[in-house]
């Protein structure tokens, strides 16, 4: 049987089928504009239906929030208002009566790379989203790590030069202190634009602030960086790895292998991949 991996997104909902450690369908829904939570949940069921009646092992979920894990009990998800307090776990399994497993988004992203892509040869590991935000999720000893609540990885929040890491280590470094987006100044730079590269530079150099912070407080393996800023790896990489190479200790450095995600569809698979994880695959 089928496992499903669910990617609860701002403004859709996508629901895939893994069979084989293959991603083999994806179904995709926009999410009801409602005060009514339940009206949201009905539309992934009724997504996980079109699945579920050839039969299916396990269902893994991925939001953009905070999760009791334990319970699967997701909080206040920004892009959903109704959805203050939903008891999803149990809502799902009283209507498919499977394993199901809950999680965000970034705790998705770091499991997924430990199953489906660069992370499958390591037991430490970050997944470094660095997109408009700055998320992390970390496997640690082969397991996926949430903390108590749910809060384990979240380095962008930590206070940094009068701010904190996210501010200058994710898209809002660039819309906040140039007034312009990753993705316009990435073209610009790929064009030539002198300035545009050395805002990257700078920007590398933030993030390899960051990466040290990381090294300190988890000492992983490998680090496999996602999201929209990620694409422009090339851009910020020298001045990330000169960034890091003052860290205290220089074998630390040598043995970290930092990486960029080549997963298509990571949050499905990483939602799907919760359930590998709980099974102790």
């Amino acid at each position: 049987m089928g496992l499903l991996g669910v990617d609860l997104g701002g403004t859709n909902v996508r629901v895939g089928l893994i069979e084989n450690d293959s991603l083999i369908k994806v179904e995709s829904t926009p999410i009801s504009k409602t005060d009514d939570a339940i009206d949201v949940v009905n539309d992934i069921s009724r997504l996980i239906e079109k699945f579920a009646e050839d039969g299916i092992s396990g269902i893994g979920v991925g939001v953009p929030s905070v999760v009791d894990v334990e319970r699967g009990i997701v909080y206040d998800v920004q892009n959903i208002p109704s959805w203050k307090e939903v008891r999803l776990k149990d809502l799902l399994h009283e209507k498919f009566n499977v394993p199901v497993y809950v999680n965000n988004d970034a705790n998705c992203f770091a499991v997924g790379e430990k199953y489906f892509g660069k992370g499958k040869n390591y037991e430490n590991i970050v997944g470094l989203i660095v997109g408009t935000g700055l998320g992390a999720g970390l496997v640690i000893n082969g397991k996926l790590y949430a903390g108590r609540n749910c809060g384990a990885g979240e380095f962008g929040t930590i206070p940094f030069r009068g701010k904190n890491y996210e501010y200058y280590c994710s898209g809002q470094f660039f819309t906040n202190e140039h007034n312009t987006t990753g993705e316009e100044l990435s073209e610009k730079a790929r064009r030539g634009d002198k300035r545009a590269r050395e805002i990257y530079s700078i920007f590398g150099a933030n993030l390899g602030e960051a990466i040290k912070l990381i090294m300190y407080s988890v000492d992983p393996e490998i680090i496999i960086l996602g999201g929209s800023v990620s694409k422009s790896f090339d851009l910020f990489k020298n001045e990330m790895y000169a960034s890091i190479s003052d860290f205290a200790y220089t074998k630390s450095v040598a043995n970290l292998l930092i990486e960029v995600s080549e997963v298509q569809n990571v949050a499905i698979l990483g939602a799907a991949a919760l359930y590998y994880d709980a099974a102790g695959k």
